[in-house]
């Protein structure tokens, strides 16, 4: 029987112990076990105590789910960020204490915790842990030892790969790397006392990465690299950061580029876009936490799926949950259109492999989860049920009308409507409790952004369903309450009617197009119209028709391209024409024509628009309309909108999404800008007025 002293507590998160002579110290801060000041003084304490002449070895290991999550980024910009010692300062320690250290790693070793394990001298790893070093993911790039060590370490080219993208892998594929020594199926724990006292040579030297040279930099391209690099990606300032530091580590010794990288990790942290992914990061977190629904409350169990309808939806939301793991029937009653479905997953998929995403076998896997039928009873055996079909009410009800006729008590029903009104649908059959809307993003496979719509009396659990749902196929949810276009596109209707008004005041769509592009989304208002098709906006703009102001001027523009048949690229022509094959936009004369005689017939007088102006009308508009949903109640913070278009209608992440960028400028100066559109452009500028009652209470945020 192995002999174990009692376990001492060095910190409040820390935990010492001595087995058989081997010192064990704990990480017990879970979930993360984050590198804060109470881990760092407590491990820094462990390492001091573990230099007793009795001690022959030392293992690091997390209490809870994981090894380490890195560094506590809640606690940046806090005193606590600067209590010693420093997380470089415990590395030293560590290295220093010349006794062989091994991390015994489970669930994960992530950021800062794969620092922590890459200056032990040996890594050991739980089958299925996840490692990486992902910081460039939250504007930052490894600022301990992360990009000069794991070169080292598996060479240039891998480190950089990992680096530079954020990856993160399996412990089996770490193995292979040779990030860790040995994986296991047991308690790594275990492992690592096995491993000490029967695979360490006494007296040996263990090995340190930090004794190895500049590593080789032979097959890496750095300056193609940073080219690669496109302007619109919303980490860029961290990846070229990351480049630099992993290029140092092939030029410099250890020392040197131990400095450069902490030099330009400072200047990372503290900037705005750092600062704006950071917050992006933990908006997406907070936004699956429902405020007054209680915690206890258990989802329901979701074992299969079925999808109605095959179109572009239904093949990409079933897709969705195969890539979950989840098996989902594909169902349409018509044979044709259920084959072409069929034949785009597998396309899909197969496009997917040849990029290398995906092996044969995880195609063919997923492939396998997808049932598809003609036969609508098959939703009898569904716990839930996702509707795609055509964005009309009355057929939606029919539908919903054969599911509450078919589908057993408690099957969770939703709609993937992205406009329509929720508590109608419910209302329509018998079961309202069980209604929901799936608001999903297309392609649906893809997009990671899942608006989940709280009907009137959808059950609690219904709603937690839904959110878990939603993060089991790796989506990132966000409630909405119903309203005319939920919290996406009912922001999305001024932001919209801006951009048009400012095409009549002067502008052509490539430019405002390109204007926004530069300000950081992803694709400009027209380009993005011609990709979705216009028809879907024509359709809503009639549906709205009978209860738009008739006082209030209404751009005419994309009407007029719709009724000459210019649907965008679906029919080669909308805002831009389209060569045979290409998706690239190409300026139209027609379409400066139909610009010009709708302004002259409405008059409306062209004039030179600045880059600002086009910035501001289309941003703020989105702002305003996004403070009137939060006073509404729509949306539960005003995190959760800038998730809404940070993912799911590319809003620049490095501009934290369009209410963290309000906060940036200053709620004020937002207002006096939104006054001043209002007094030239009228009542559609009124201001929001929880934007008014902030700025009078003098808060700096929305929350």
């Amino acid at each position: 029987m192995s002999e174990t002293t009692q376990i001492v507590d060095l910190s409040p998160t820390v935990q010492y112990e001595v087995r058989d002579g081997v010192a064990v110290i704990r990480l017990a801060n879970p979930p993360v076990n984050g590198l804060g000041d109470t881990i760092r003084t407590g491990l820094s304490a462990g390492i001091a105590a573990s230099r007793d002449d009795a001690i022959c070895g030392v293992v690091i290991v997390g209490d809870g789910k994981g090894f380490c999550g890195g560094a506590d980024l809640r606690q940046f910009g806090t005193p606590a960020a600067v209590v010693k010692p420093s997380v470089s300062e415990v590395f030293a320690q560590i290295q220093a204490l010349r006794k062989p250290v091994v991390a015994a790693i489970h669930g994960f070793a992530l950021g800062g915790g794969l620092e922590l394990a890459l200056v032990c001298n040996y890594r050991i790893a739980q089958t299925g842990a996840r490692i990486g070093l992902p910081e460039v993911n939250v504007g930052l790039l490894p600022g301990a030892g992360g990009t000069q060590r794991l070169p080292r370490l598996i060479g240039t080219a891998e480190a950089l790969t990992l680096i530079q993208n954020g990856a993160t892998v399996t412990a089996s594929r770490a193995a292979e790397l040779g990030i860790v020594d040995y994986c296991v199926t047991g308690d790594p724990l275990d492992a690592a006392l096995t491993f000490l006292s029967n695979s360490v040579p006494e007296g040996s030297a263990a090995p340190v990465i930090d004794d190895r040279p500049p590593v080789s930099r032979d097959g890496v391209d750095f300056d193609a690299a940073r080219k690669a690099v496109r302007p619109s990606t919303r980490n860029r300032v961290a990846q070229l950061a990351a480049i630099d530091a992993v290029e140092a580590a092939t030029t410099h010794p250890i020392e040197d580029g131990l400095a450069l990288e902490r030099a330009a990790f400072v200047r990372l942290v503290d900037s705005p876009e750092a600062q704006a992914l950071r917050h992006v990061f933990f908006a997406e977190k907070e936004a699956v936490k429902v405020a007054d629904i209680d915690r206890a409350t258990v989802p329901r169990p979701i074992n299969r799926v079925a999808v109605i309808g095959s179109g572009t939806m239904g093949t990409g939301i079933a897709m969705a949950f195969a890539n979950g793991g989840v098996p989902a029937d594909l169902i349409d009653q018509n044979v044709d259109a259920l084959d072409r479905g069929v034949a785009t997953i597998r396309r899909n998929y197969e496009a997917s492999a040849a990029k290398g995403r995906l092996t044969t076998h995880q195609v063919e896997q997923r492939i396998a989860l997808i049932e598809p039928s003609l036969d609508l009873d098959t939703v009898s055996s569904a716990d839930l049920v996702v509707e795609a079909v055509f964005e009309d009410m009355t057929v939606k009800k029919e539908v919903f009308a054969k599911l509450d006729a078919l589908c057993k008590p408690g099957t969770v029903l939703a709609s993937n409507t992205s406009r329509l009104d929720v508590d109608e649908l419910a209302r329509s059959i018998s079961r309202p409790q069980d209604v929901i809307g799936l608001h999903f993003f297309s392609p649906a496979n893809v997009m990671k952004l899942l608006e989940v719509v709280r009907g009137e009396v959808t059950a609690d659990d219904v709603v937690v369903t839904s959110l878990a749902v939603a993060q089991k196929i790796d989506k990132v949810p966000v409630l909405s309450k119903v309203c005319e276009g939920f919290i996406g596109n009912r922001m999305l209707s001024p932001y919209r009617r801006e951009a048009d008004f400012l095409l009549e005041e002067g502008a052509t769509p490539e430019r405002v197009d390109h204007v926004l592009q530069d300000f950081g989304l992803a694709m400009g208002p027209f380009a993005m119209s011609d990709l979705a098709g216009l028809d879907i906006g024509w359709a809503a703009r009639k549906r709205l028709a009978p209860s738009r102001p008739q006082h209030l001027r209404y751009s005419r523009v994309a009407d007029v391209l719709c009724e000459g048949g210019r649907f965008g690229q679906k029919t080669a022509a909308g805002y831009y024409r389209y060569e045979a094959g290409s998706r690239l936009p190409v300026p139209d004369p027609v379409v400066e024509q139909v610009i010009r005689r709708c302004a002259q017939e409405d008059g409306i007088e062209q004039r030179e628009i600045a880059d600002a102006e086009i910035v501001d009308r289309c941003i703020l508009a989105l702002v305003n309309e996004g403070a009137k949903i939060l006073g509404e109640g729509i949306a539960q913070r005003a995190s959760d909108i800038d998730v809404v278009y940070v993912d799911g209608y590319g809003f620049p992440a490095h501009r934290g999404g369009p209410m963290y960028y309000a906060q940036s400028l200053g709620l004020q100066e937002v207002l006096r800008r939104i006054r001043q559109f209002e007094a030239v452009h009228g009542e559609y500028w009124s201001p929001a007025p929880l934007l008014e009652q902030a700025v009078r209470d003098g808060k700096t945020s929305f929350q």
